[in-house]
């Protein structure tokens, strides 16, 4: 079955989210898919959605096949949605496949776009009766070094070329490829705890029996998920599958372990990073949100489970390099009351508006250690010292601004989880309402550049906490929190 028209629009208004200059552009899809007729369908009128592969390789370089149909345009793979399609990205898949013979397991999502279109292009047919082309182009990298053997659909194709981003035949494609700084060199799009409790136990989750729609359907699998937009790291994708899937887990010595790789549904490959992190609890006391159960298995008795092998051989690997009285005792608990006490650190942010409303934000440093290249509030940790004297302290040494404590009034409070493991963050978020100074960069190894953003048009590189504490601000909300 073809892609319903509300699972188009979801990603339609999402790419707008993105791109809110391009929804003059896409009205007429936007009117197409609130009809009764199929949108995906080629005979549909005045037009109808295609679907495109962005391949590019470990040079950053794009597959371009050059169409018979188009009279020998070179253009990305690509064609109409066909019935047998569940989804935008498989029909790209399904014609990739076709025109170039390049199989979904040669191919990974990239961390900047996961499986969100890099572009929507709107172009005329070549046939008649003249109609419009909505072209969703789906970004891949290539898994392995080498490029695949490409073998042409000769009927429908006559040649292949990678070419360098700068010469991509699309214009538009070719703005957004460039913005996006693809470099072809595939990172971990998706997180998983193996969980064990130091006496070769191990935690594994059975998943709902969904086939076709869930990814390894019915099996055993360990907790964890795929990255969002949202998440700052791997470390934070982690945390948010766990606190979706078990919201009562609490793990003790998470840390990386190693990098895996998998089969999504559609049979893509899915770099995983596996963090390894031990419990000693009962899992029927936990809240199990999603799937049917969690279990303790020994390692001697995983091949009577329905469980993929890298799984099964991840596990036993686990076990071989860390044998019973190998594992370091279990950091004590500080107890009070009867309630875990765990520190929290206290985060201080500058919520400043100008004449217009704009909010002021600056962009992180690429080799920041927190959210690199990213924009974020005017921020710091609390030292020894009260919050207000921090936040007089950080608007000075970061942007040169002077700001009376007389001044500043407590905005937003937002309780963060950032990454498993770590402790919880109380981020305060203070307006002031008068300050002397322009900002200015005074540490340009942390941060690159000031700039007033209007509320309604925020970066896509936006820390999610900062763009959720400047919504909640504009809606008089006092407190939020994330992560948890």
């Amino acid at each position: 079955m073809p892609p319903s028209p509300t699972a188009i629009r979801r990603t339609a208004e999402a790419y707008l989210d993105r791109h809110p200059s391009e929804r003059a552009a896409l009205a007429g899809l936007l009117t197409a898919l609130n009809r009764t007729v199929d949108a995906s369908a080629r005979t549909t009128l005045p037009g109808h959605i295609m679907c495109s592969a962005v391949i590019i390789d470990r040079h950053g370089r794009v597959l371009h096949i050059r169409h018979r149909a188009t009279g020998g345009l070179m253009l990305t793979p690509g064609g109409h949605i066909e019935p047998e399609d569940r989804t935008l990205l498989a029909a790209a898949l399904r014609e990739t496949g076709e025109e170039a013979g390049i199989a979904p397991g040669a191919l990974c999502l990239t961390r900047q776009l996961l499986g969100s279109p890099i572009d929507i292009a709107v172009s005329p047919s070549k046939g008649e009766p003249v109609h419009r082309h909505y072209d969703f182009r789906f970004v891949f990298y290539l898994a392995a070094e080498e490029p695949p053997t490409i073998v042409l659909q000769d009927e429908e194709v006559s040649g292949a070329q990678w070419l360098p981003q700068p010469e991509v035949t699309s214009p538009t494609l070719r703005a957004k490829l460039l913005a996006a700084h693809l470099d072809g060199r595939p990172k971990p799009v998706n997180a998983s705890a193996l969980i064990h409790d130091g006496a070769h136990r191990y935690l594994l989750h059975l998943r709902d029996h969904k086939p076709g729609v869930m990814w390894q359907s019915g099996a055993f699998a360990l907790l964890g998920g795929g990255r969002t937009h949202d998440d700052l790291s791997l470390e934070g994708t982690l945390l948010r599958e766990l606190s979706e899937e078990v919201p009562d887990l609490r793990l003790e010595a998470l840390k990386p372990y190693t990098l895996e790789s998998a089969t999504s549904i559609d049979g893509l490959s899915v770099p995983v990073q596996v963090f390894v992190g031990r419990w000693r609890g009962n899992p029927d006391r936990l809240a199990l949100h999603e799937g049917v159960l969690l279990r303790w298995f020994a390692v001697d008795e995983l091949d009577r489970l329905r469980l993929s092998p890298s799984t099964r051989d991840l596990i036993r690997r686990h076990a071989a390099e860390n044998p019973p009285g190998s594992e370091p005792a279990v950091a004590p608990r500080v107890w009070d009351g009867g309630s875990r006490v765990v520190l929290n650190g206290v985060g201080v942010h500058l919520h400043l508006e100008d004449a217009e409303g704009r909010v002021l934000l600056g962009l992180r440093h690429p080799d920041s250690k927190y959210a690199g290249d990213t924009w974020h509030y005017l921020a710091g940790r609390c030292e020894q010292e009260s919050a207000l004297s921090c936040l007089v302290r950080e608007a000075w040494e970061e942007a040169g601004l002077i700001i009376n404590p007389a001044d500043v009034e407590l905005a937003h409070v937002v309780h963060v989880v950032d990454a498993p493991g770590s402790l919880p963050l109380m981020q305060l978020i203070f307006r002031a309402r008068r300050w002397e100074g322009t900002p200015e960069v005074r540490e340009p190894d942390k941060c690159l550049t000031w700039r007033w953003w209007p509320r309604h048009e925020l970066p896509d590189r936006l820390v999610s906490y900062t763009r959720t504490a400047i919504t909640a601000i504009s809606e008089g909300r006092p407190y939020s929190q994330l992560g948890w």
